[in-house]
């Protein structure tokens, strides 16, 4: 006999989407270390139309395990932020971050520049939670959005800023203000409808 009890899905399922993207990373950085060859050549090269497919490719690639192991914690911490408000909204954030933060890194770097890492999805899942308390439905929402948004800016805000206004050489400032620029595009585009009154 079936159970005629709806079945609810767990709370934390959302929160695998993140991983799972993260695991992708590793896996990728783990087959470039034993493969011949690297595979940054399939990065974003900036100004080159062969280099396009790199906005969906470059995330998931990087120059090293430094650079990756760099880039883990605050992709699982702030991608996990996006993802409470589940799996469809962290994959819809993440596609228009990418998108945008790469069709801006792409025209902003200097010609042949090649862009990989994550950091750009980074900056964009930063920027999301930032100004989705602006957008929220509710007073309620607004109030705990803005909570989350004082401990992120604690945590991250002074690393986020420097990014922007003081990359280091060899470090793309554009890929990270593209995508910050990204995740301001994410919450516009995912803020609630106002619904009109009923006559």
């Amino acid at each position: 006999m079936s159970d005629p009890r709806p079945r609810r899905t767990s709370a934390l399922a959302p929160l695998l989407a993140p991983v799972v993207l993260l695991a992708v990373m590793w896996a990728v950085q783990i087959a470039d270390a034993v493969l011949p060859g690297s595979f940054t050549v399939w990065g974003l090269r900036s100004w080159d139309p062969s280099g396009l497919p790199g906005i969906v490719v470059g995330p998931l690639l990087h120059a090293g395990w430094a650079h990756l192991i760099g880039n883990s914690l605050p992709f699982l911490v702030l991608g996990a932020l996006v993802a409470v408000e589940g799996a469809g909204r962290f994959w819809l954030v993440t596609v228009v971050v990418a998108v945008v933060g790469g069709a801006g890194t792409w025209l902003l770097n200097p010609p042949g520049t090649v862009t990989v890492g994550a950091s750009g999805l980074v900056f964009g899942f930063f920027a999301y939670v930032l100004c989705r308390v602006l957008v929220a439905r509710s007073v309620g929402h607004r109030i705990a959005y803005a909570l989350v948004a004082l401990v992120v800016m604690a945590l991250y805000g002074g690393s986020m800023l420097a990014g922007i206004v003081a990359a280091p050489a060899g470090v793309s400032w554009q890929a990270h203000l593209f995508g910050a620029i990204g995740g301001i595009v994410a919450a516009l585009l995912t803020r609630p409808r106002r619904t009109s009154p009923t006559p």
